[in-house]
C-alpha cells in the first residue's frame, strides 16, 4: 500500500503526518529555517514511519515543483534546492494554501481562502488545483486585499471590522469566480463569528489530508507545478 509523508510547513512550525497515524508531529520553523535544516527535522521525527512519497505544503507560489521565490517568513535557499534528491524519495510541491484547498475539496468549483498572516487561495474545478495570488490585488484606497483581511488588517480594524471586510472581499470573489462554494481555513478563522454568505469553515488538518490526496489516482494528473520526468 502506498503511503505518503505529509509536510506543512509554517512560519513558525513544521508539522508533519502519514495517513496510518493521526499523531502530528512538529517542531519549530522561523525566519532562519533552511530546507536542509527542514528535512533534518524530519527525518529525526519520521523514525518509525516508513512512506514511499512526500508532499510538501509550502508558503510559496511554486511552478514546475519549485518554489518561485523564498518564502517571506522562512530562511534562503529554497528555490533551487532539489528536494527528491535529499530526502531520496518523490516529492510534491505546492502552495500551502492549495494543498489545504485540495484535502478541503468535497466535488464541483470550490474556492479556498485561508485567512492568516496573510490570505491565501486556491480554485479547484473538477480536480484541476488552480493556485492563485489574490492577495495582492488591489481592493480599497490603495491597499491590496491582503491589507485588510490578514493580520495587519486585523490588528488595525478590530475584529468587527475586519469581520465586514471579510464578508465583503467573499461577497466580490464569489461573484468574480463564480464558485459552488467557499471554504475558509487559516489560523484567523477562529475570529470570524459568524461565516459569511455561500461559505463553509475548513480546518487546518485538511492540510494533510491535502498531501495524502495528491498521490491518489483522482489527483495524481491535477497539479500543474508537479514534472515527474526524469531530471537529466
Amino acid at each position: 500500500m502506498h503511503t505518503t509523508l505529509a509536510i506543512d510547513i509554517g512560519g513558525s512550525h513544521v508539522k508533519i503526518r502519514i495517513p496510518s497515524d493521526p499523531e502530528k508531529r512538529r517542531f519549530q520553523s522561523g525566519p532562519t529555517l533552511t530546507p536542509s535544516q527542514m528535512i533534518q527535522g524530519v527525518r529525526t521525527l519520521t523514525a518509525g514511519w516508513t512512506f514511499d512519497s512526500i508532499s510538501i505544503g509550502l508558503p510559496a507560489p511554486i511552478r514546475n515543483n519549485r518554489p518561485v521565490n523564498n518564502p517571506v517568513n522562512l530562511g534562503p535557499g529554497w528555490v533551487d534546492f532539489d528536494y527528491d534528491a535529499d530526502f531520496g524519495l518523490p516529492t510534491k510541491l505546492i502552495n500551502d494554501a492549495a494543498m489545504q484547498a485540495v484535502g478541503s475539496y468535497n466535488g464541483g468549483r470550490m474556492l479556498f481562502l485561508g485567512f492568516g498572516t496573510g490570505l491565501g487561495s486556491c480554485l479547484i474545478v473538477d480536480h484541476k488545483i488552480m493556485p492563485m495570488e489574490l492577495a495582492h490585488l488591489p481592493y480599497r484606497k490603495g491597499k491590496t486585499f491582503e491589507d485588510y483581511v490578514g493580520n495587519r488588517g486585523l490588528e488595525r480594524l478590530g475584529n468587527n471590522r475586519w469581520c465586514k471586510h471579510v464578508a465583503a472581499v467573499c461577497d466580490e470573489l464569489f461573484a468574480a469566480l463564480l464558485p459552488d462554494e467557499i471554504v475558509i481555513g487559516g489560523g484567523n478563522l477562529a475570529h470570524l463569528g459568524t461565516l459569511p454568505d455561500h461559505c463553509r469553515a475548513g480546518d487546518n488538518a485538511n492540510a494533510f489530508e491535502g498531501g495524502f490526496r495528491l498521490w491518489q489516482k483522482d489527483w495524481e494528473s491535477a497539479v500543474p507545478e508537479y514534472d515527474d520526468k526524469p531530471k537529466k
